[in-house]
């Protein structure tokens, strides 16, 4: 469950690091797998020469769809899966990921929500 001023983990490659949540765009107080959030870059990888590239930079404001939470989420199986983290993705404003790569597990439940392009980037899916 992510709440205005939870810090989540960016695991695209679009140079962010860290991120902190400003606003949950639903009409509840937080926000669970596959939601969309506004969130503000609180760190990013540094610019160097061979890397001008970085898509970010701390300080800016962006969209972000939560991939994984720490608080466990119930299948319909019967079975609970939580992370060890809570993670998003960045996005722009049309809705499609930043980065061209995620790197890490992202769950299921995305595809069920039609997060196909988050889907098919991810190297694994749980």
């Amino acid at each position: 469950m992510i709440q205005m001023n939870s810090r989540l983990l960016v695991i695209d490659n679009s140079g962010a690091i860290v991120a902190q949540c400003i606003k949950v765009l639903k009409s509840a107080k937080w926000a669970s797998l596959g939601d969309e959030i506004v969130v503000s870059i609180k760190s990013a990888r540094t610019a160097t020469d061979t890397t001008l590239a970085n898509k970010v930079k701390k300080g800016d404001v962006r969209r972000a769809l939560i991939v994984r939470t720490k608080k466990e989420i119930a299948r319909p199986d019967g079975r609970f899966i939580k992370f060890d983290d809570n993670a998003c993705v960045l996005l722009n404003s049309q809705g499609q990921p930043i980065g061209s790569r995620i790197l890490g597990l992202v769950s299921r439940e995305l595809r069920e929500k039609n997060w196909i392009k988050v889907v098919s980037l991810a190297p694994k899916v749980i």
